[in-house]
């Protein structure tokens, strides 16, 4: 089996990944995630996820290395994190009653054959009605600061919602694992074939 790579430092997806019960090595990625001018929040993470793996080759010259990004969309305007709690209580009172869209961008990127096959899985958040004393009791429990969309959805973030409305519930979290088993798929790694391989 070739090296796998998870180009990510997120404590979030390397936990998502470990459930494959594969042995993988985590990269940090270093890429300016600058959005382009006009560029549609599908365009984004998608290009951003290629970049992530590619970022990795030299440290893994012949590796499968899995890149990923997100952001969230509210009517349109793509949300980053909010770095600090004044930020996210704008955020969370503008997600009040309504519905989020989140766009996870996903590479596996064969660095042996210089091969990116990358996709875009959508996922949406249905936020209650929110009040300013639940936004200000959640914000000061989690602390959310580093999150896109300002809230942990593994987290306390599920009292926050009304509905979740997508294939993978791992997306969420930032790594669509349904998905990401299909394209290791298709760059020949077979995630149940390599079970009976590995030394549990």
């Amino acid at each position: 089996m070739k090296t796998l790579v998870l180009g990510s430092t997120s404590p979030f997806r390397k936990t998502i990944l470990e459930k494959l019960q594969l042995p993988f090595h985590c990269a940090k990625p270093n890429i300016d995630e600058t959005e382009e001018k006009d560029e549609l929040p599908q365009a984004l993470v998608e290009r951003l996820a290629i970049q992530k793996a590619k970022a990795v080759m030299g440290e893994y010259p012949n590796a499968l290395i899995i890149g990923s990004d997100q952001v969230a969309v509210c009517e349109g305007e793509i949300l980053g994190k909010p770095h600090n709690f004044d930020n996210a209580v704008i955020q969370l009172s503008k997600f009040s009653g309504k519905s989020i869209t989140f766009y996870t961008g996903l590479c596996v990127y064969d660095s042996g054959n210089d091969k990116a096959i990358a996709l875009v899985e959508p996922f949406i958040v249905h936020f209650n009605q929110l009040s300013q004393k639940e936004i200000e009791n959640y914000l000061n429990a989690e602390q959310p600061y580093n999150c896109a969309g300002s809230f942990k959805s593994e987290g306390l973030g599920i009292c926050l919602f009304s509905k979740l409305e997508g294939d993978d519930p791992n997306t969420l979290i930032g790594l669509p694992l349904i998905k990401l088993v299909s394209l290791l798929k298709q760059h020949g790694l077979d995630v149940l074939a390599e079970q009976n391989k590995v030394d549990h």
